[in-house]
């Protein structure tokens, strides 16, 4: 039986850790293997966090969802809102320019997301939203039927 649960918070982060616990919950559920729980966590905190940064570096109050849904495997997408362009483009600097002094601290936890994001999920896709501005992070794990 397939699932999919919504959320949708304002740019607060004080949010993220709520996304977080329900996606570890959902996780749970869908057959996701216990060893991987804490990386589910983390990989949801981190682009839940990078969707809070941006919206907040670009002033905006659009909310931020996040679907989790279960059917071959447990899938999390998180959409933001903002410019493509801040997205993208820090994704694809070097770590070298990423230590540079210059780079805001929003910056630099934008682009520095995307880095952990790669270490903590083997199945990553970014890409832009359909529908106006934004990207969308989609994460995919194995599960396990019982």
């Amino acid at each position: 039986m397939m699932a999919t649960v919504r959320l949708s918070f304002s740019p607060a982060p004080v949010h993220v850790r709520t996304a977080r616990l329900v996606g570890v919950a959902v996780a749970r559920r869908a057959g996701v293997a216990e060893e991987l729980l804490d990386e589910v966590r983390l990989a949801i905190g981190e682009a839940c966090t990078r969707a809070v940064t941006l919206h907040r570096q670009y002033g905006l109050t659009d909310l931020v969802t996040v679907e989790m849904s279960d059917s071959d495997s447990y899938t999390v997408r998180v959409i933001d809102h903002a410019p493509i362009e801040a997205s993208v483009g820090l994704a694809k600097l070097p770590p070298d320019e990423l230590a540079d002094e210059s780079l805001t601290d929003d910056a630099l936890t934008t682009g520095v997301g995307f880095a952990l994001l790669a270490g903590f999920v083997d199945d990553l896709q970014v890409r832009p939203v359909d529908d106006g501005p934004g990207t969308e992070v989609r994460m995919i794990w194995p599960v396990t039927r019982r």
